[in-house]
């Protein structure tokens, strides 16, 4: 049986970075909250607040950090980023065993930590790309979304424990740390990066030059529509969290164990979806898969209005849950790989900035209009509304096979294919 394929030592190291940030990531999910409510008797405004205000102010901070990556090299970038976010994380439990932790402190480090995620996430892109030949990214992208699903699957839980055990800051040690680790990983990767893309001078005296990103999504027939209903399809999924904890733990009294569970057993689609990714394209091509998978991630998050009580109501939640995530996991990964493939050299980190700070600002914006039209209309009610503009958003994918290079893909994709 032939095993799995090798992309190189120097793609180890940059998955093994990736991977141990990433566990840290999701070990320590939501725990800013958490510590805001345990530590700092935070109320729901407070809560609110630091969800929304520190992705969306790190998004903005971001923005002009793009230019500025894209005629650097990247690894040391990202290795920055990592200690940087090693860093803010440290202060605060620090701070805590001090007893000067504030609720400033929180805010200010949810976006630092905001802004050194986005950066790190454009610079990484641009070295994939630099990184690895162009029919090996799908199957990159498919690793990467397969641990991410991993780490979101088991992450929480023993976080959930973590805290339970040895306090509300425990799991935030462990995420600092997974970033010093991650940096160490990205230096031993070596430095055999290529120089650079340099701009021509017109254009890096241009004052619109951090724009670059947003013009080249928006000018290009396939990355517009992908841009647009990603960022649709992203807020809206996001914007019914609250409501659905609202509904499962206060309306229909699930405990917060179960509350859990409903949501990590379906992220084994995750796994399921990442490792179809590259055999349906290998069959069907990348637009047919986009667009399958596209139309298909909008028709699970519906049925969440309809939970019910009791087990019944938990397995229907588990069901939805995991027809959405095996859906996003095969339109994930494809989607990566054809933004670099549409994207020059020269241009990657800050078209991958511009979409990921867009991102983060747009889905900020709608979790804290969600949060105002719930509190108004009920949490079943918020979920059926984002439910039903979701059935709407398959309207934004692309239709055109605008392809580029086909048969170089279908070959990557077809190794990958036979190392199950």
């Amino acid at each position: 049986m032939a095993g799995r394929r090798s992309l190189g030592r120097r793609f180890g190291w940059l998955w093994g970075a990736y991977a141990v940030s990433t566990a840290g990531t999701w070990l320590a999910f939501d725990a800013f909250a958490l510590i805001a409510v345990l530590a700092l008797d935070a109320g729901p405004a407070q809560v609110s607040l630091l969800a929304a205000v520190g992705p969306a102010v790190g998004a903005v901070v971001s923005v002009p950090l793009g230019p500025w990556v894209e005629i650097r090299r990247k690894r040391p970038v990202m290795m920055a980023a990592d200690l940087v976010r090693c860093a803010v994380l440290l202060s605060i439990p620090v701070a805590f065993a001090l007893g000067r932790l504030t609720f400033g402190q929180l805010l200010l480090a949810s976006v630092a930590v905001a802004a050194a995620d986005i950066t790190f996430n454009a610079a990484a892109g641009a070295f994939l790309k630099d990184l690895l030949p162009r029919q090996d990214l799908l199957v990159a992208n498919g690793r990467f979304e397969a641990t991410t699903w991993t780490a979101s699957m088991v992450g929480p839980p023993l976080g959930g424990a973590a805290i339970s055990l040895f306090g509300p800051v425990t799991t935030v040690v462990a995420d600092a740390v997974s970033y010093l680790l991650s940096a160490c990983g990205l230096r031993a990767i070596g430095d055999a990066e290529k120089p650079p893309v340099r701009p021509d001078p017109a254009e890096s005296r241009r004052p619109g030059g951090l724009l670059e990103g947003w013009r080249h999504i928006l000018a290009d027939p396939v990355l517009r529509p992908l841009f647009l209903n990603s960022l649709a399809v992203n807020s809206l999924i996001m914007a019914a969290s609250p409501p659905l904890l609202i509904l499962m733990v206060d309306d229909l009294r699930f405990a917060p164990w179960q509350y859990a569970l409903a949501f990590a057993v379906p992220c084994t689609g995750g796994l399921l979806g990442s490792r179809l990714a590259p055999r349906l394209v290998a069959r069907h091509g990348r637009c047919r898969v986009l667009l399958t998978a596209g139309v298909l991630r909008a028709c699970w998050p519906v049925g969440l209005a309809f939970t019910g009580p009791g087990a019944p109501g938990l397995v229907s939640v588990m069901l939805v849950e995991f027809g959405l995530i095996t859906c996003c996991a095969v339109f994930n990964p494809v989607l990566a790989t054809h933004r670099l493939e549409r994207t020059p050299t020269g241009r990657v980190t800050r078209t991958l900035a511009a979409w990921s700070a867009t991102g983060k600002a747009a889905t900020a914006t709608v979790t804290a209009l969600w949060g105002v039209l719930a509190a108004w209309t009920g949490p079943r009610a918020a979920i059926a509304l984002a439910g039903a503009l979701l059935l709407l958003t398959p309207l934004l994918l692309p239709r055109r096979d605008h392809r580029t290079g086909a048969g170089a893909e279908r070959a990557a994709v077809a190794v990958e294919s036979d190392s199950g």
